[in-house]
């Protein structure tokens, strides 16, 4: 009598043929994607956005006059902001540059805002620590404080002020970089918000 050959699969081959090598690439992508939005420090934890920031000096959108610039007396402007989440202990302030040719280029950090603080003034000074507490960082004109828009010719860039609300009071030195304050905020962060202007020099 005649015995029936019975074919054997392996394990591995079953399941080689059940996810095919596209699809596993597929899912480690979608898994290391995930990670790395984890990973980014200004977005840590439960943000809302309850805030809202303005100027008198431009609106959303807007370009910035030219007393805010390298073309004048490149003050910073006068910025102000709505009640923040209930647990806010101090603020702290970005403005940045992402369209500039070398890359993002910051223009101003300044932290340690006390927490009852709804404005910064028109032409903060250029100190390393203000009345009120509040340290300013280096921007990356390797200056302290603020330096206003200064692109080259060639069409509008945007500048970014962002305001961040947050749950403790950093223990940051003097002159940290923008680096050095999402570091600090990471996982501190109760809510944000941002007002963009825009700057355009001439040819």
């Amino acid at each position: 009598m005649q015995l029936a050959t019975v074919r054997i699969e392996k394990p591995e081959v079953r399941r080689s043929r059940r996810w095919p090598g596209w699809r596993r690439w597929l899912l480690l992508g979608l898994v290391a994607a995930g990670c790395a939005r984890r990973a980014e420090p200004h977005t840590t934890g439960k943000v809302e956005n309850v805030m809202q920031l303005t100027s008198p000096a431009f609106s959303e959108g807007k370009p910035i006059p030219g007393k805010y610039t390298c073309d004048g007396p490149d003050g910073s402007p006068l910025l102000r902001w709505s009640e923040p989440p209930a647990g806010t202990r101090s603020f702290a302030l970005v403005c940045d540059d992402p369209d500039a040719p070398m890359g993002t280029w910051v223009h101003w950090v300044i932290y340690g805002l006390p927490a009852a603080t709804r404005e910064l003034p028109d032409t903060v000074a250029a100190v390393e620590m203000l009345p009120s507490g509040a340290k300013q960082g280096l921007n990356d004109f390797r200056r302290v404080g603020y330096g206003g828009p200064c692109p080259p010719p060639g069409g509008p860039h945007r500048y970014y002020f962002r305001l961040y609300a947050l749950d403790t009071e950093l223990s940051l030195k003097t002159r940290a970089t923008k680096r050095d304050l999402l570091q600090a905020m990471s996982g501190h962060i109760l809510a944000e918000t941002q007002l963009m202007g825009t700057y355009e020099r001439a040819q």
